[in-house]
């Protein structure tokens, strides 16, 4: 069977038409051979969404948006898109506007719950949010942290203002003596660790020696007291205890009044008597001193002794 020119022109006239219908309806996010759901969600504010931005479901994309347009005169707008029948979820689940990416694309989330009975079905409306953009989250994070910088570079102002009102003329000038008599002082320092390293380096060898000496010094003190470990302690504390013993023995003797001392601290006779001979001795002695006549003399042609005569100053 052969077709005429005219049938050929006319069946790839219908072929462009319908191939056109195809395409307008692929761009504006509707597949003619796809049977999805036609699915509805009203928003104050759309943020950048447009035609064809996905939809996903936990991150998986199963439709897109086919149109945005106002919804009533109060400027609120309504979001209509598409889902494919695979997933089920309730009519009472979420549609989410979020960034995609750092560019800032949009993208339709639907976060799904699932109620018995209350499936979403075709020209079901979806309750709307919308969610910041990574950009308007680093935007949000940002902005406290603008405030503090803000503030730290006018505390940091109010600070220099207030060291310059604080650093006067006379500050600086006593700030700069200050460091003038520092740098003297480093100076004289200097100057005195060159004298001391002078006086070390001459005095070498007498340091030397005197190191020897102590090192020489300890070695005496090693050997004496490794002499002292060799002392038998136990036979010194016993013959300090017999010594001991012997001492309070004769302090008991003592004041028991036992022996010469004993007697003479507790013989009160004995101590009498001493005290008599003692003043007799004294009055013998001061006799002989006034009358020293009555005890020696010496006549050559026999003179008779002259009698007693008691001195007038003579001890009583």
């Amino acid at each position: 069977m052969k077709f005429t020119r005219e049938v050929k022109t006319g069946i790839l006239a219908v072929c462009a038409i319908a191939l056109l219908i195809f395409g307008y309806s692929f761009l504006k996010g509707k597949n003619l051979f796809e049977n999805n759901r036609t699915l509805y969600a009203i928003y104050d504010n759309v943020e950048g969404l447009i035609p064809s931005s996905p939809v996903t479901i936990n991150g998986l994309v199963v439709g897109k948006v086919v149109a945005i347009d106002f919804f009533d005169a109060s400027g609120k707008l309504i979001v209509k898109f598409s889902v494919n029948n695979d997933f089920k979820f309730s009519k009472n689940s979420l549609a989410k506007i979020s960034g995609s990416g750092l560019i800032g694309g949009k993208s339709l989330a639907i976060i799904p719950t699932y109620q018995q009975g209350l499936e979403a079905k075709n020209k079901d409306t979806l309750n709307g949010k919308v969610e910041g953009g990574i950009i308007d989250l680093m935007t949000s994070k940002l902005t406290p942290l603008q405030q503090k910088i803000e503030l730290a570079v006018m505390n940091a102002d109010s600070l220099l203002v207030s060291i310059n009102k604080v650093l006067s003329e006379d500050t600086q000038n006593n700030i700069n003596t200050i460091f003038s008599d520092l740098s003297t002082t480093v100076r004289n320092f200097k100057q005195a660790s060159g004298s001391l390293n002078a006086m070390l380096s001459g005095n070498e060898q007498k340091l030397n020696n005197t190191f020897t000496n102590l090192d020489q010094m300890s070695t005496n003190l090693n050997k004496f007291s490794g002499s002292l470990s060799q002392v038998d302690a136990a036979k010194l504390s016993r013959e300090l205890e017999a010594v001991l013993v012997n001492f309070n023995k004769i302090s008991s003797d003592i004041n028991a009044g036992k022996g010469t001392v004993g007697k003479l601290l507790k013989d009160k006779k004995l101590y009498t008597n001493l005290e008599q001979a003692s003043k007799q001795l004294e009055t013998l002695l001061e006799d002989l001193r006034l009358n020293p006549k009555r005890y020696v003399h010496i006549s050559v042609f026999g003179k008779k002794n002259t009698p007693y005569v008691k001195p007038t100053d003579s001890i009583q």
